[in-house]
């Protein structure tokens, strides 16, 4: 064979290999839920509350048993997931306010997004919902790796069209100026840079959009679709509260019909991939970006969620704020289908996304792994040998192996906590004081891990919003003292 025959033949293989490997990549698909509370859904034990796609979908798929977030509240568990590193690493521990023109607040730049990275590896990449990680031009997920975005850069929305102004949502309290909690929650969605549209409840609207994504992409697609049900403000069409009149608290009520309406959108999604001969082929991640909300200081009347058997939730470094309800389906990839005990983070959704697309490596290294050997039961045990949590340089913190977890809760006492995990995964016993060598062993991990850490660099959404009105309370103070030193011109 001459070399230029060969060369051919060379090169043809090669285009037949690498157009293999492209159809034999998986699609991936991130459902997110936002504030739901791990015994909310039926694959996780629920008897009130309705979920049948989710339950089939866990039901075929893997449930991770311990499943769990990098952090007990929504923006920098956001920031841990799309990045597939731990926030502390880049000091991202806060919400990020939605501020439209600060170029200096958002996810840091330093930082590339699992979008990005399947971005460069040719996937079709989308994000669908709310987004909570910078609202200025260097922050938009158009700028962050997403070729497409529906939905809203703020940490809440309301659910319905008729709520929505462009008037932005600045309250009194006391007399003082004061933001709501879901600063930004009335403005309009956006699509990409512009304007979207928005005229049917926002949940359905948002996974109208990923089945239209899904069915529409040519070539594999990375979609993260980001609900902000059931997060408040609790709102659901009323034919769909009324379906829970069997739940006397009229706010779990709500909440039910909102997580109700988001199983039947993800219906709406896995219809979608059906009908495109997508669905075998796309690797399915669901999970909570924390747990369900809970009484605790200043929100005493947030106690419709349900995260048992788990104690506390939201924001709690106890196992309800952040090991969450977690399953993986994928029919090409999971040949057995059942429960996974090992320790699973979200930090893997990245790591197994490139590794299995192609996607780039470049950067800062993921510290997630990839679950596809253990998804196909190639291997078994855990992934993690530990886990970490740090919230505001460490006013709290945890760090949780197989056998055990050592604490330091934020709020509802300052109490150091450590457990057997093996025998009390429920937290009930206190064991600090009675097994030094376990505490000590714990230690060392943790503050291992922390020496990777930085400082936080953002500031909490509240005090941001003071600050920010500050600032303008201070250049208007400079600008009229300016203006009364200043004399009348005269003309000639």
């Amino acid at each position: 064979m001459d070399m230029r025959r060969f060369m051919g033949v060379l090169a043809l293989a090669l285009a037949v290999s690498i157009n293999t490997f492209a159809a034999e990549r998986p699609n991936i698909l991130v459902i997110l839920a936002d504030d739901l509370g791990y015994g909310d859904v039926g694959f996780t034990g629920s008897q009130e509350i309705f979920t049948p796609q989710l339950d089939q979908l866990a039901a075929n798929g893997m449930v991770c048993r311990n499943g769990y977030v990098t952090h007990p509240y929504c923006g920098p568990s956001r920031a841990g997931l799309v990045t597939g590193r731990y926030q502390a690493r880049f000091g991202l521990e806060i919400n990020v306010t939605y501020s439209p023109y600060d170029l200096y607040s958002g996810l840091p730049l330093t930082e590339q997004t699992f979008g990005t990275r399947m971005q460069k590896a040719g996937y079709r990449t989308g994000i669908i919902g709310k987004w909570h990680l910078g609202a200025a031009q260097p922050y938009h997920p158009n700028s962050r790796g997403f070729d497409h975005f529906y939905g809203f850069l703020s940490g809440g929305h309301s659910y319905f069209p008729e709520n929505t102004t462009t008037a932005y949502p600045l309250l009194l309290e006391n007399g003082s100026p004061h933001y709501s909690a879901n600063e930004g929650c009335y403005l309009p969605l956006m699509r990409n840079n512009q304007a979207g549209e928005f005229n049917e409840y926002l949940t359905t609207a948002l996974s109208r959009e990923a089945a239209k994504f899904v069915a529409e992409s040519k070539k594999p697609f990375c979609l993260y679709l980001a609900y902000n049900a059931p997060h408040g403000p609790l709102e659901a069409p009323k034919k769909t509260i009324e379906k829970y009149q069997h739940i006397k608290n009229k706010q779990r009520r709500t909440y039910a019909a909102m997580i109700d309406e988001m199983d039947q959108g993800i219906g709406m999604v896995v219809d979608a991939l059906k009908k495109s001969g997508k669905f075998d082929n796309t690797l399915i991640f669901f999970l909570s970006d924390n747990g369900g909300v809970t009484s605790k200081p200043g929100h005493e009347n947030e106690n419709w969620s349900n995260n048992g058997p788990f104690r506390k939730g939201k924001g709690s470094m106890l196992e309800g704020g952040s090991h969450v309800p977690f399953f993986v389906h994928w029919p090409k990839g999971i040949k057995k289908p059942g429960t996974f005990e090992g320790l699973i983070s979200s930090l893997d959704i990245a790591a197994t996304a490139v590794a299995l697309g192609g996607g780039d490596t470049s950067g800062h290294p993921l510290e997630g792994v990839n679950l596809a050997p253990y998804l196909s039961g190639k291997k078994s045990g855990t992934p993690h040998d530990a886990l970490f949590w740090r919230v505001r340089d460490g006013v709290s913190w945890a760090v949780r192996t197989p056998t055990g977890k050592y604490l330091q809760e934020n709020w509802g006492g300052s109490e150091t906590q450590l457990y057997d995990m093996a025998n009390d995964p429920y937290e009930s016993t206190n064991l600090i004081g009675q097994v030094p060598e376990k505490r000590a062993e714990l230690v060392k991990l943790w503050n291992d891990w922390n020496a990777g850490n930085t400082a936080n660099v953002l500031l909490q959404a509240g005090e941001y919003q003071q600050k920010r009105l500050k600032l303008y309370e201070e250049l208007h103070k400079q600008l009229q003292e300016k203006a009364q030193k200043t004399k009348p011109g005269v003309i000639q």
